[in-house]
């Protein structure tokens, strides 16, 4: 069985050149820092391609990511055979979203960005697949653009932030997206970008730790108790980095569910029972919380995802999991890459 990623990244070739010239892409520069790109020192010599990066330092992963992040398909693909890893469903890195943009460019900028990936899938189609990024807020080209991408180029669904702009999703006027991705049978990817625990604190890398998972869990419950699942009951929804807490929660949604007029405002069932509505990759770099995970929705709900390149993710996916003595080795295979061909039609 092939081994397939749900959570691996790219950054276009275009935002590389502009910056070999010191310029921009639609307004992205090369930055040092947390939030961008990171320049880092000049150490000993790195292996792209190693597995093991316990002794790495933070600069030197930096400097990893960075390498990684312009790697040539080719280099690509050694890296993933380094992994054990078959096929990555390549989506762009969600820093690089973009939804503050006017429609003009970002259309542009969106197609830019999903006609290198289909070039990706064209060029090594048994080792890539593509997930589309959209013009959004601009509902109307957003959905043009999946109709092109999904439906014409055959990509097998489309990566989304959280939020748009700071709007949540179950606004009514994005709804049209969610019955057209519905329609096109394309799985929606949701990983933060931006989540709200930066603007209170930007130490201990806590945007990232505890900032990301619980942007997960938001949308998770903002899916569930909108209604939009039972709206659209043929929803393809994957979460990254587990869901983040969202399983763990269900007893207290379910409580409020109980008692709270507004939770149960626009669904007649408990929120834990939609749970299985909804795929979760693996990233939760923790076995006991992946145990809890399989138990509480199942095996067959969840994928592999490594969040690749970056130094939050798995160095070794496929190793972790195989290594994980409290699963069944259905339960490896189902989340190795059994869930993935049976959503994505691989």
């Amino acid at each position: 069985m092939r081994s397939i990623d749900v959570h691996a990244h790219m950054s276009p070739q275009a935002l590389w050149k502009a910056m070999e010239t010191g310029g921009d892409w639609y307004g992205v520069s090369y930055q040092t820092g947390e939030q961008g790109e990171q320049q880092a020192r000049q150490g000993r010599p790195l292996d792209p391609h190693a597995t093991d990066k316990s002794s790495y330092s933070p600069e030197e992963r930096a400097e990893d990511m960075r390498v990684k992040m312009r790697f040539s398909l080719e280099e690509r693909v050694k890296d993933m055979d380094a992994m054990e890893v078959d096929v990555h469903v390549v989506s762009i890195s969600p820093p690089l979203f973009a939804y503050h943009l006017e429609s003009a460019p970002a259309i542009q900028r969106a197609r830019e960005v999903n006609d290198e990936i289909a070039g990706m899938t064209t060029a090594w189609p048994q080792r890539f697949a593509g997930l589309a990024t959209l013009p959004l807020p601009d509902v109307a080209a957003s959905i043009a653009e999946m109709e092109r991408t999904v439906g014409r180029l055959g990509f097998k669904g489309v990566e989304i932030d959280t939020a748009i702009h700071g709007r949540n999703w179950d606004e009514p006027e994005f709804f049209p997206l969610f019955k057209v991705a519905e329609q096109l049978g394309a799985l929606l990817f949701f990983h933060p970008a931006h989540p709200m625990v930066q603007q209170r604190i930007d130490r201990y890398h806590l945007r990232n730790t505890i900032g990301n998972p619980l942007e997960d869990a938001l949308i998770a419950g903002t899916l569930i108790c909108s209604g939009i699942l039972d709206r659209c009951p043929d929803l393809k929804v994957c979460i990254a980095h587990g869901g983040g807490p969202a399983c763990f929660l269900m007893g207290r949604m379910d409580r409020a569910w109980q008692v709270r007029s507004e939770t149960r405002s626009q669904i007649d069932r408990p929120p834990s029972s939609y749970l299985r509505r909804i795929y979760y990759d693996c990233l939760t770099h923790s076995e006991a919380a992946l145990r809890f995970m399989i138990d509480t929705i199942g095996a067959d709900r969840i994928v592999l995802g490594s969040d690749w390149p970056y130094d939050m993710g798995f160095d070794s996916p496929v190793e972790w999991i195989n290594g994980l003595e409290s699963l069944k080795q259905n339960e490896k295979d189902m989340i190795l890459g059994g869930n993935l061909e049976k959503l994505l039609g691989m």
